[in-house]
């Protein structure tokens, strides 16, 4: 399953990132951004309120009981390994991290996940890689560019690489000819004004926007 997984990455590219949206209304919306050619979506836990884990980990698992065939689920800003085994535990195929974190990493890879720690510098995106790091998200992005993702990865070309914070339609492109595999793509795709007014049909227009660059 991970290399299925791992493969589905490479060939698809983007992964749409969902903060604060729970329930039906993520459903919904992974069906909104399936109809515009996504089949990737990461679910974050909310740090700032831990009583909303257990929300985020029921969404995944709503997501994977009723689009599981169409789409690949996974949870993000994980940084603990219990926070690792509860989107395990709801269906969770990969694991995102917004810091590279050997514990979280290594529990990932044991269990049969797909692991995408977040790292910035050279030095810890080669941890992230020695540590079993599947792939590795370079974040944030937008605020390093395509030019810094082209110079680090000369001498580290063996490590596959995410785009991820601050990607959008005008530079997605830039960044994948730099170098990176894929791309995390949040509020640019995920507009939650659209989400709360039932403007689902604009979120499948702007997924097709993205996915029509690839």
């Amino acid at each position: 399953m991970r290399e299925t997984i791992i493969q589905k990455v490479l060939d698809k590219k983007l992964i749409a990132i969902v903060r604060g949206v729970y329930g039906e209304d993520c459903l919904k919306l992974a069906e909104a951004l399936y109809a515009g050619g996504v089949e990737m979506m990461e679910v974050t836990f909310d740090q700032s309120q831990p009583e909303k884990l257990s929300q985020t980990s029921d969404t995944v698992k709503l997501l994977c009981e009723n689009l599981g065939d169409k789409m690949i689920f996974g949870a993000g800003t994980v940084t603990t390994i219990e926070m690792v085994q509860l989107a395990e535990d709801a269906g969770a195929q990969f694991i995102v991290s917004p810091d590279t974190n050997e514990a979280v990493i290594r529990k990932t890879v044991a269990d049969g996940l797909v692991s995408m720690p977040g790292a910035m510098t050279p030095t810890e995106i080669l941890q992230a890689h020695e540590y079993g790091a599947d792939f590795v998200k370079l974040f944030p992005a937008s605020a390093l560019g395509p030019s810094y993702l082209k110079a680090v990865k000369a001498p580290i070309s063996h490590v596959q690489i995410l785009a991820v914070g601050g990607v959008n339609e005008q530079n997605l492109k830039s960044f994948l000819n730099a170098g990176a595999v894929g791309a995390g793509v949040g509020g640019n795709l995920v507009n939650k004004a659209w989400i709360a007014a039932g403007e689902f049909d604009k979120i499948t227009a702007a997924a097709k926007a993205f996915t029509d660059q690839l």
